[in-house]
């Protein structure tokens, strides 16, 4: 067969960077920022720390893009995880309590890391081993745990004072604050262990075909405990920052609502609600997108109620896109303009 003399046959097709809508969404948020406060991009330097309202959106966003990265490779085996803002309750109440004793800032923070274990653990055995749908399984943790956390608190606010839990969010590193650090450092604990390994590719074969992934030889049961308890580990890591925020644990109201934040950051990010494919830097960028409409919103004098609306209609506008039916009308669309052309 004679090839194509056609110059234009052999160019290949023209490909959109696969962050590019994300990129995009945050640049033009950020622009709107910066219309509506001016000062948006200001940034001092006080205590020996940087501050501003920039460095609020990565600063304040923390606690959700930690929460976004556990919650990514949950959601591309199509699971869920609504127990986590109750494994932040639950992880300040551990904290507060053991920072009145006289234990060491090591082994408190390690004794909260493995609470964050064994909740993704009981997570895990509920989903993968007992076949309960994520929903409901998490759900159960979701409302017993946050009674859990103010049986541990004897329903008070605790307050302490640490220097060692101090440390996690009060302090800097060359001005950049230490919380930022530690969530560059889960996103890169993230990605040695799902893309640095073969358990992200089994995380992917899971979410696209569970039973054909089983079939195949995957230990899908092993898969699913691993990226629950992964979560529930990085759900206490959410944990420890907020409560060393503020030197306290409320457990009525710690994490409240932050799993619909994470969910929203990851869905944002392009993984989806179904499974398969994922990618934690750009669960990362969808939790920084929320933060900076939150802060954009504050900083420009609106009521934080607004907050629920935009949300809403972004939640509204990802799940448009990702919608099959949606994506066959473009496909069907796209080939008659080009039989037309």
């Amino acid at each position: 067969m004679k090839q194509s003399s056609d110059p234009m046959s052999s160019k290949k097709p023209f490909r959109v960077f696969r962050g590019l809508p994300q990129l995009s969404m945050l640049v033009l948020i950020l622009i709107i920022n910066v219309i509506n406060s001016p000062s948006f991009f200001n940034v001092t330097i006080q205590d020996g720390r940087l501050f501003g309202s920039i460095i609020d959106v990565f600063y304040r966003g923390v606690p959700v893009a930690i929460l976004a990265l556990g919650m990514t490779p949950v959601i591309a085996t199509g699971g869920i995880d609504l127990s986590v803002g109750a494994v932040i309750a639950i992880a300040g109440a551990v904290t507060a309590s053991l920072a009145q004793t006289d234990l060491a800032g090591w082994q408190i923070i390690s004794l909260v890391l493995m609470t964050g274990l064994a909740c993704g653990l009981w997570n895990g055995l509920l989903v993968a081993w007992l076949g309960i749908q994520p929903f409901v399984a998490t759900l159960i943790l979701m409302v017993s745990g946050r009674g859990m956390a103010q049986m541990i608190t004897e329903g008070k606010i605790l307050t302490f004072t640490n220097p060692a839990v101090d440390f996690i969010s009060r302090s800097a590193f060359l001005t950049v604050p230490t919380a930022i650090i530690i969530m560059l450092a889960v996103l890169l604990m993230g990605w040695v262990l799902l893309r640095g390994t073969a358990l992200g590719m089994f995380v992917e074969a899971t979410g696209i075909n569970r039973v054909a992934s089983t079939n195949v030889g995957v230990k899908t049961g092993a898969v699913l405990t691993t990226v629950y308890m992964w979560c529930g580990f990085c759900a206490a890591i959410a944990g420890l920052i907020i409560t060393s925020d503020i030197r306290g644990a409320d457990a009525n109201n710690a994490g409240l609502w932050l799993e619909m934040d994470a969910i929203l950051a990851v869905v944002i990010g392009g993984t989806s609600l179904l499974g398969g494919r994922f990618s934690l830097g750009f669960s990362l960028l969808g939790a920084l997108i929320i933060q900076a409409m939150n802060t954009g919103i504050l900083v420009s004098g609106f009521k934080p109620e607004l907050n629920y609306i935009v949300k809403a209609l972004v939640v509204l506008a990802v799940l448009c896109a990702q919608s099959p039916a949606l994506r066959i009308f473009m496909a069907k669309l796209g080939q008659k303009r080009r039989a037309a052309s």
